[in-house]
């Protein structure tokens, strides 16, 4: 440790604080606070802190620590620690570097927040894939298991490749794609059609009398190909995609059919949400 240089402008700029966290950054900033807040929240440093120091030349020197985050990490992770307002993370790339720090410096309390943004709404729907691979890096399981029935409406293979992909075991990434394809073949498995269900004018000859409708066997193979992508009953039971195995029928009557069969569809895809839906 040295004796301190001028602190830049920030946050932590207290006249008696006494120590200094250095950022490494190009122009390094200087962070002036106080040895026991940061030994309260981080065994990192409380350990550090109780080892014999060397004695400064001048006493009134505020030892200096160099540490490997730069300034925009060091910011927030130290507005974290402190009883201030927690900083906003709008970024998953901000996250991870927070979470990487956190870890590295044992700051349980603030890991325990950054675990709750990281499955915050914002995150979870926009990029199900990559929370899943950020818990799975932190060995966080229970964040990693709400991420991963979020990823259900999404096809995993199509989503953009991220670099947190790199810090996962095969093991990890394995659990999600078998939990997609388990419950993909079980919501396939459960499209089974009840005996009353009719068209008008495809049950309308005695040759057809027990057939199915012709929507249902459209609605069979194209659902059966979106749950093998996106295992989950967003599209396959919305008015839209109905409509289409409606049309896509040929049958000018078997629209009308899929409306008289509304208590038959609410059930199944009630019996298909109900399927396991995490790893």
């Amino acid at each position: 440790m040295i004796c301190s240089s001028p602190s830049s402008e920030t946050f932590f700029n207290s006249t008696d604080a006494d120590v200094i966290l250095r950022s490494d950054d190009a122009r390094p900033t200087d962070f002036r606070v106080h040895r026991c807040i940061l030994s309260a929240g981080s065994p990192f440093f409380q350990t550090m802190f109780s080892l014999p120091q060397p004695k400064s030349a001048a006493e009134e020197c505020v030892p200096i620590l160099d540490v490997a985050e730069p300034s925009a990490v060091l910011d927030p992770l130290l507005r974290f620690l402190y009883p201030v307002p927690d900083p906003k993370v709008p970024s998953l790339d901000e996250l991870v570097f927070l979470m990487d720090a956190a870890a590295k410096y044992d700051m349980t309390a603030v890991i325990d927040r950054l675990r709750a943004l990281l499955v915050s709404s914002s995150f979870l729907e926009t990029a199900p894939v990559r929370v899943f691979a950020i818990a799975s890096r932190f060995e966080l399981e229970a964040e990693a298991k709400l991420a991963s029935r979020h990823t259900l409406g999404v096809h995993v293979l199509d989503t953009p490749l991220c670099d947190d992909l790199r810090h996962i075991s095969a093991f990890s990434y394995h659990r999600l794609l078998e939990l997609h394809r388990r419950r993909g073949d079980a919501a396939c498995e459960a499209l089974v059609a009840p005996e009353e269900l009719r068209c008008m004018q495809c049950n309308g000859s005695q040759h057809n009398t027990f057939a199915r409708p012709k929507w249902w066997g459209v609605f069979v193979t194209r659902a059966g190909e979106e749950l093998r992508r996106r295992p989950t009953t967003d599209v396959i039971f919305s008015l839209k995609f109905l409509m289409e195995c409606a049309h896509a029928s040929g049958c000018a009557r078997c629209a009308g059919s899929i409306l008289e069969s509304f208590v038959f569809l609410d059930a199944l895809k009630a019996k298909i949400d109900a399927l396991p839906s995490t790893i």
